[in-house]
């Protein structure tokens, strides 16, 4: 271990708790043009296809946060819809007509918000994963993004006679002036009749996305939002620090409010502890009645993800692969309207992405095991990669000097305090090449 290498993460760990969201590795913004086009069918002629994860993007929203970096648009109009429908159907087919006795394990629909769209347009989705990919979304993992607004009975009745066992609604808070201050119009009897819905229809699993460090919020208010959402007794909640990036609304301006994450995370993190619910991550907390996990086993390191849709992304265990994004909102409907004028050809083939070689997969597999609580199994990554961990990345043991993970039998498990440094831990995993292709990239 160098003292190079000591020095950044102690230099890193002496700044804000807050440098990066890794929930996935690559980050998206390291991905590039590749040096040839792949034909789908080689790509995945050699990959396991007995469990992949089929995730359906929706880039449509009634607006748009101050927080917001994702690729979604507002308020399209129905000409916009309608293409994008046509041409994600014509992805799926051929995306289908390249995989091999593909089974699912996993399904999603994400965003942007996919309850935007009409009744109707929604059937087509799920025609879209049912007919043409060939999964059975009545018995299997299914989790669908919602929101306060689009929460309607209509639209959930429908996912729930699809067999929809997840709801994700973002609410971020649940004190209108919070909202208000990140550009969401959102009202607060809104938000009980959403959650009362979703309630009524018995879904396994509700999740209620919060945010903490908001323009004005406090910690009364926060603890009076987290107060709010657990009157519903959520199977899961996920608690996300506000991110203040480049192009979004707040972006734009200067933050001047103080900085109360930390605190926020902890004082949230003791409640949830105390009112039965398991830390999963950093974000991620589940409760003692959330049922367990059924349907085929997925693994996120071993087992492939399929993503249809302009903004989804697609997993091999060496390539991950995309279409170009953008934040901006005049550039997200520009790569919309590309997307609809896509041809089955040009779907056919993997042109943007990341090349993941083993030592990519290395810290992938990392990235994504460590910082769960559940630890980075020991005896797993010698048993995938052939090799110890602590040979590949000798900087792990910097953690454990630092009080930041423990070993315990075959694990290497991030502490408490080591826990709530995750969007430090993750940015320090990432390679040399990738901190300098997200560092270049040129978001529009």
């Amino acid at each position: 271990m160098s003292t190079e290498t000591q020095s950044l993460l102690e230099s890193m760990l002496r700044g804000p708790a807050y440098e990066a969201y890794t929930y996935a590795y690559p980050h998206k913004t390291a991905y590039r043009s590749l040096a040839e086009q792949i034909p789908l069918r080689t790509l995945w002629e050699t990959q396991q296809c007995n469990a992949l994860f089929l995730y359906v993007h929706v880039p449509f929203c009634e607006m748009r946060c101050g927080f917001c970096n994702l690729f979604t648009t507002t308020n399209p109009n129905q000409t916009l819809i309608d293409g994008y429908l046509a041409a994600l159907q014509r992805q799926a087919s051929v995306v289908r007509d390249a995989l091999h006795n593909p089974a699912f394990a996993r399904l999603a629909f994400g965003g942007g918000t996919p309850t935007f769209l009409e009744p109707a347009e929604l059937e087509i989705l799920f025609a879209v994963v049912e007919e043409i990919m060939g999964a059975d979304s009545r018995s299997l993992p299914f989790s669908v993004e919602t929101s306060p607004a689009t929460a309607t009975c209509e639209r959930l009745n429908l996912l729930h006679d699809h067999g929809v066992d997840r709801i994700s609604i973002g609410i971020q808070s649940f004190l209108e002036h919070e909202v208000a201050a990140v550009g969401r119009s959102q009202k607060r009897q809104e938000v009980e009749t959403a959650l009362q819905n979703i309630r009524s229809l018995n879904f396994p699993t509700l999740n209620i996305d919060l945010i903490y460090g908001l323009p004005g919020q406090t910690m009364d208010s926060w603890m009076e939002s987290l107060s709010s959402a657990l009157q519903y007794r959520p199977e899961e909640l996920f608690l996300y620090p506000l991110y203040v990036r480049p192009l979004t609304g707040l972006g734009r301006k200067d933050r001047h409010w103080e900085d109360l994450r930390l605190q926020m995370y902890r004082e949230a993190r003791s409640r949830l502890l105390a009112n039965g619910y398991t830390q999963i991550s950093m974000r991620m907390f589940r409760a003692e009645h959330a049922p367990t996990a059924e349907g085929p086993a997925y693994c996120a390191q071993e087992d492939g993800m399929i993503g249809l849709g302009c903004g989804a992304r697609s997993y091999t265990r060496n390539l991950h692969y995309a279409m170009p994004y953008a934040v901006d909102s005049i550039n997200v409907r520009n790569l919309i309207q590309s997307f609809n004028q896509t041809t089955e050809d040009q779907f056919a083939h993997a042109d943007y992405g990341f090349i993941l070689d083993d030592s990519e997969q290395k810290r992938r597999y990392v990235a994504q095991t460590l910082l769960l609580a559940s630890g980075l199994p020991l005896d797993f990554y010698q048993k995938r990669f052939g090799t110890s961990v602590f040979e590949d990345l000798p900087e792990l043991c910097e953690l454990e000097v630092l009080g930041f993970a423990v070993r315990e039998s075959q694990l290497l498990r991030l502490t408490t305090e080591g826990m709530e440094r995750s969007d430090v831990i993750g940015p320090w995993l990432y390679s040399p090449q990738v901190v300098e292709l997200m560092r270049n990239c040129k978001l529009e």
